[in-house]
């Protein structure tokens, strides 16, 4: 009897680890894995994901790349660097921030493309493997200037496009989201999350003028005047817009939504597939900042056609990817995405095609 107690007790002790890692709700190796879209660091760990990626667009016919010969056109390479960073104050809450920078010469557009800083926190966590996060991010498109170019195709009716010299709205913003998942097993999970951006209108931008030859030809009828006297005539509208301008941008409100499935392998390798959608505003002009001197005159006409840029565009976006464990608190990456898009006329962001691949770097300390 008493050796078949000691038995049952000897099988009993070797054999709940293995039925605990089995049980959902209870830690495992996925649930602590960095590429698991509910990773949450534990209590007193920082966490990096260093991503750097290459990406392929080729331009959609929409009118604002009409009105820049760039529709069809292919750009490539896109180098895109980003890097997130947290921290776990409990195993419920987590600090965190990410910055994004883009590099692409095929249109002379760079700098700060994304950047959040901000806090997460488990609302849920139950036995069953069920976890419930919200989370709320400032966005930080206002650490630089919108910085570009805007050409003045035609004065009446007035009528433009933009070149953008950086990925910069120059607004302030928020996050606002909820994310809910489960591990069914130790193995697989799934997830989904929504999310809703607010910005703030500011005149955070630095925008540089210029009259197209069309647009002067009909400032010269306007002013009953030649066209080559434009250039010599100091009080036509043509030398007295300013060179720089400002203008004060309206507030947006965007939504971006996802699902994830996540799949451990094995101790070392795993894999993810996720969409996600992007909604992105229009963005709009409130009034002019810059004092227009003797081109004031015609401000009510430009604002008129700048109140809505019909610049916004929406993204499906499909991705997959592959991690292998280097060590216990080092992992790497390989990822891909392709994004369908539809765009509004005077979008620049729209594409026929649109695809990236990178490698990210994740470590724990």
């Amino acid at each position: 009897m008493k050796k078949s107690l000691k038995v049952a007790m000897a099988a009993t002790v070797i054999g709940t680890p293995a039925m605990a890692a089995h049980v959902p709700g209870v830690m495992n190796y996925s649930a602590q894995n960095m590429e698991n879209p509910l990773y949450m660091p534990a209590q007193n760990t920082f966490y990096s994901k260093l991503s750097n990626s290459v990406m392929l667009k080729i331009a959609d016919d929409s009118r604002a790349h009409k009105l820049r010969n760039r529709d069809g056109k292919v750009e490539f390479p896109i180098i895109r660097i980003q890097e997130e960073i947290g921290y776990g104050i409990t195993d419920r809450w987590a600090i965190h921030g990410s910055v994004q920078y883009t590099h692409d010469d095929d249109i002379d557009r760079t700098g700060l493309s994304a950047g959040r800083i901000g806090t997460t926190f488990r609302m849920l966590e139950l036995d069953n493997g069920f976890d419930w996060d919200v989370y709320a991010d400032w966005h930080l498109g206002g650490v630089g200037k919108m910085r570009g170019q805007f050409n003045i195709m035609s004065l009446q009716p007035a009528q433009g496009v933009f070149q953008y010299d950086n990925y910069s709205n120059g607004l302030w913003g928020f996050h606002v989201g909820t994310r809910i998942g489960q591990h069914w097993t130790d193995k697989l999970t799934t997830s989904a999350f929504v999310e809703v951006l607010r910005t703030f209108g500011s005149d955070n931008n630095l925008i540089r003028v210029r009259t197209m030859p069309a647009a002067m030809t009909q400032l010269a009828t306007m002013m009953k005047t030649s066209y080559s006297a434009i250039s010599t005539d100091m009080s036509s509208l043509a030398m007295a817009i300013p060179y720089e301008v400002s203008v004060d941008m309206k507030s947006t409100t965007e939504v971006n939504a996802g699902a994830n499935v996540f799949y451990q392998w094995s101790e070392r390798w795993s894999s993810g597939l996720w969409f996600k959608y992007n909604h992105h505003a229009d963005q709009g002009v409130e009034s002019i900042a810059t004092e227009l001197g003797a081109a004031a005159a015609l401000e009510p006409m430009f604002l008129q056609a700048l109140h809505d840029l019909n610049d916004g565009f929406d993204e499906y976006i499909i991705g997959l990817s592959v991690a292998t464990q280097l060590t216990d608190t080092t992992q790497v990456a390989l990822y891909g995405e392709y994004t369908l898009d539809t765009a509004h006329a005077m979008s620049q962001n729209g594409t026929d095609l649109k695809a990236e691949v990178g490698v990210r770097l994740n470590f724990m300390f």
